[in-house]
């Protein structure tokens, strides 16, 4: 399965062994349009209906709130679009969204603001119950940061939200399946397939059903409970599923495994001139976010390629562009300072022996260039 060491959870996880396989050899027996008439189409659906009810056991939350969509930017959009009829003057969101929830915002006509956070990486609780005591509005924030890993403290926002009589949402795709959430206090959330080991191609959002709209962002079908028009990916959904299912089996000695990497790759960095970014805050144990002693990236990624680790300049959807890390930014680093950050992120398949493979090449990377 390895080719290379991943370190790049964070992007994708590797898909589990085997899962996919069993999936596409059941689907190439069992092909049928779970929209059609047949009662071979209905057991097709019957699946499909199955996968929300593992979904609905393992958060507690009502079945019919699960919309399968295509991917995570998708389940972002949708969430804003079935959230839209809460909101009256203005939205409030972190300042670690994912870009695509920006996008959904301003494509949609709808006015928001962006509180404020500092080197802890952490929102602030009482700037936002003085934003909600004058101008309430929904409020969304995200559980875990793709680039920090640093964790929001959604029970407190979410109770002050209620407070003020305000529904609270949140981007689940990167810590679902990896920590403990309190879905009960959530109002709506996404999370995605390919983040667990699910393979691409179906991601979902959980919108409370009583409050859930006709129709959705693709109209012109009755899929997905009339939520979401298109044919399901079934193959795909039925894998994120499973997937769901084996990661929530294997949290807790997953993060007992990935709490000791951890320390042993950021007391590393560290000796090496490191900065761990946020490293005092609630972080998942997956993560390590870090500023190096150095100005240019370049031949350090390089130098990593070539010893064959996979390991990132941060988020996915802005690594390729070398931008500085707009979650740095937020936090009060320069744009000099974002420019030097790393992203480390481990999962299910990390072994101690490619953690260790990996502190020598860092170290003898780091220190051949500097």
């Amino acid at each position: 399965m390895k080719r290379i060491k991943y370190f790049d959870y964070n992007a994708t996880h590797p898909p589990i062994p085997g899962l996919l396989n069993k999936i596409l050899e059941e689907y190439e027996e069992d092909f049928f349009n779970p929209s059609g008439p047949t009662r071979f189409s209905l057991a097709r659906q019957g699946k499909i209906e199955e996968a929300r009810k593992v979904l609905a056991k393992l958060t507690g939350k009502d079945p019919k709130g699960f919309v399968f969509v295509s991917s995570g930017t998708e389940a972002d959009y949708s969430l804003i679009y079935f959230a839209k009829q809460f909101i009256k003057t203005t939205a409030y969101l972190s300042p670690f969204e994912h870009a695509a929830m920006y996008s959904s915002f301003r494509s949609l006509g709808i006015p928001y603001k962006v509180l404020s956070a500092d080197k802890s990486g952490l929102v602030s609780i009482s700037e936002l119950e003085s934003y909600l005591k004058n101008e309430p509005g929904p409020v969304y924030v995200l559980h875990a940061g793709n680039e920090t890993g640093v964790i929001q403290p959604i029970q407190e926002l979410a109770e002050i939200s209620a407070k003020y009589g305000m529904p609270f949402y949140s981007d689940l795709i990167q810590s679902f399946s990896k920590i403990p959430v309190n879905f009960a206090v959530l109002n709506g959330f996404t999370f995605s397939g390919h983040k667990i080991g699910g393979g691409l191609g179906s991601s979902v959002l959980w919108f409370d059903p009583k409050h859930l709209p006709e129709g959705g962002v693709f109209q012109g079908g009755n899929q997905e409970n009339g939520h979401r028009a298109g044919t399901e990916n079934s193959p795909s959904i039925l894998a994120l599923a499973e997937a769901a299912k084996i990661q929530f089996s294997e949290m807790e000695n997953k993060n007992k495994r990935l709490e000791y990497y951890r320390n042993k790759i950021e007391a590393k960095l560290k000796s090496l001139g490191a900065e761990i970014v946020a490293e005092n805050s609630p972080r998942l144990f997956s993560t390590t976010f870090a500023l190096l002693p150095m100005d240019d990236l370049d031949f350090f990624m390089m130098g990593m390629e070539e010893k064959g680790f996979a390991l990132s300049t941060g988020s996915s959807c802005k690594s390729r562009s070398r931008e500085a890390a707009p979650s740095l930014l937020a936090m009060g680093y320069s744009q000099e300072e974002a420019l030097r950050a790393i992203r480390i992120s481990t999962g299910l398949y990390t072994t101690e022996e490619e953690v260790d493979s990996l502190l020598v090449a860092l170290e003898e990377t780091i220190l051949s260039i500097r």
